[in-house]
């Protein structure tokens, strides 16, 4: 049974595609293990990644931190999660994936030295999550929250062309389908403030930051076709998108023209000190 404050259709619209969305999504940089382990000031015994999915946030744990679970709802994701795992070594031994909800974690109260949310808090109810992690924070514990923008910083056409392609996939979701039956996405301009409204953190601020990584056209195309909407429009069958997706991709080619590029994923970091 799902607890109150969660909802089965943000849970369920990450079902389907969990190993795309792992090929071609960003790992989690390693500069938040670094800027979270120096508000922390020392090596954590727990950290807790909180809507983890297929555990890009959660492996860049391994050997930073005594343990660390990786909670997620979502069945296939957290297969994917645990097919990785499989495949690690070392450090990778004190990382687990258990299903559950930010809300609701299966820890005691002061255990927990950091909690991260990547990509994950806007589809989380704020109030409750953040009065759960209050609990199972210890003194001293953060809380954080990052996303990358999208897209990638990369060509304006390309960026222009990827927003119009998420923007035509929301609006079509949102005609579409009965509206109990999609999921609720919170703004996420709205999370420094949650944090600061919950009273549970003694100091709060945003970082940003930014990651390059490589990028050929294969992975820019993935990109897109990762977003939540989209991913939701093959799933109802629907078909407006198919000439705009096949513009996309030649466009895309032609700039990449079979080489790799630097492109470059800007990072807003939300933290409290509890």
């Amino acid at each position: 049974m799902i607890p109150e404050g969660n909802s089965r259709e943000n849970i369920e619209r990450f079902s389907g595609f969990a190993e795309l969305y792992d090929r071609y999504r960003p790992e989690a940089p390693q500069l938040v293990v670094e800027l979270l382990g120096n508000y922390l000031g020392r090596k954590p015994d727990l950290v807790m990644d909180l809507g983890c999915g297929t555990g890009l946030s959660t492996l860049i744990w391994g050997g930073r931190a005594e343990r660390v679970i990786g909670v997620e709802p979502n069945a296939d994701m957290r297969s994917e999660a645990n097919r990785k795992l499989k495949g690690a070594a070392g450090p990778a031994e004190r990382i687990t994936f258990v299903p559950g909800y930010s809300n609701r974690l299966d820890t005691p109260d002061n255990s927990v030295d950091i909690i991260t949310c990547s990509q994950s808090f806007h589809w989380m109810e704020p109030v409750s999550t953040l009065k759960e992690a209050h609990r199972v924070l210890k003194r001293g514990g953060v809380f954080a929250i990052y996303d990358c923008d999208w897209p990638p910083v990369l060509n304006w056409e390309l960026e222009k062309e990827y927003l119009e392609l998420t923007e035509k996939a929301d609006d079509l979701v949102k005609r579409t389908m009965d509206k109990a039956d999609q999921a609720v996405k919170r703004d996420k301009n709205g999370h420094l403030g949650a944090l600061r409204d919950s009273g549970a953190f003694r100091f709060t601020r945003e970082i940003v930051f930014h990651n390059a990584e490589h990028c050929d056209a294969e992975r820019f195309i993935g990109l897109a076709l990762s977003q939540g909407g989209i991913q939701t429009v093959f799933k109802l069958g629907l078909t407006a998108l198919d000439s705009e997706l096949e513009t996309f991709r030649k466009h895309v080619e032609d700039f990449f023209q079979g080489e790799s590029r630097e492109i470059w994923f800007g990072y807003r970091l939300r933290l409290g000190v509890k």
